[in-house]
């Protein structure tokens, strides 16, 4: 079978790495340089709508008690500690590429934690029930090969969970989230925390910017072989895409 062309989830952004390939890098290290602040970054950001939403659209796509999750890019655990309270923290596999985010998830839920990458996941072949991603799609080098892995280790059955934001069909709306998302909150971050917390919340915009439409996160599910793929948007800017294997 042939390999699918590779899908970046946006263009190379030159403010942040100069191209594709340093592009792991700087994540790494900015979500490094963060992790001790990102749970006062993320109250900045979700205005306190986090926790209920994380754990209503787990449940819409599917988990239940007694399910094993696999959470990629886990960070410091908020998609994850929605998903132990609806099943049990021994069934949860927290995943990240930041070894600082991975401590920061620690010190708060006795998961199991794996450091390792989106595209190249150290876990068997179809044994999971439920894989979550939250707000991270953006920072996966190719969507083809990330969902394709995805695929892989889930059970027959199993379900993906994939939390992003985009941008607003409505002008209105959208100017809205650049004023907030891109200036206020990077500001407030830089204030409240660290400059580097400023740098990951400017470069958080940009990547919401510039990063691909919905139809295409969509269309790219169901050419790794996803079924029953669907989209439900909150706020016109929260997505929630769920497949089944």
């Amino acid at each position: 079978m042939p390999e699918k062309t590779p899908c970046p989830p946006h263009p190379v952004l030159p403010a942040y790495y100069r191209d594709g390939g340093e592009r792991v890098a700087f994540v790494r290290s900015i979500f490094d340089r963060t992790a001790q602040y990102y749970d006062r970054i993320n109250s900045i950001f979700s205005l306190g709508s986090g926790k209920w939403y994380r754990r209503l659209m787990l449940r819409t796509a599917g988990l239940r008690p007694g399910q094993k999750v696999l959470d990629v890019a886990t960070g410091t655990g908020l998609v994850a500690q929605e998903a132990a309270a609806i099943t049990s923290p021994t069934h949860i596999i927290g995943l990240d590429m930041s070894p600082g985010m991975l401590l920061e998830c620690r010190r708060k839920l006795p998961i199991q934690v794996v450091l390792a990458d989106a595209q190249n996941l150290p876990i068997a072949d179809c044994c999971m029930d439920m894989l979550s991603m939250g707000y991270a799609l953006r920072h996966v080098r190719d969507l083809n090969a990330t969902f394709t892995e995805y695929l892989r280790v889930l059970k027959p059955g199993g379900h993906v969970l994939i939390l992003e934001i985009g941008r607003a069909r409505s002008p209105l709306v959208q100017g809205f989230l650049h004023l907030y998302l891109g200036r206020i909150v990077p500001f407030l971050s830089g204030v409240t925390t660290s400059q580097e917390s400023r740098t990951l919340m400017a470069y958080y915009w940009d990547t919401i910017e510039h990063c691909i439409p919905p139809d295409q996160i969509l269309d790219n599910l169901k050419r790794a072989g996803f079924s029953s793929v669907r989209k439900q948007t909150s706020f016109g800017v929260f997505h929630a895409y769920i497949g089944e294997k």
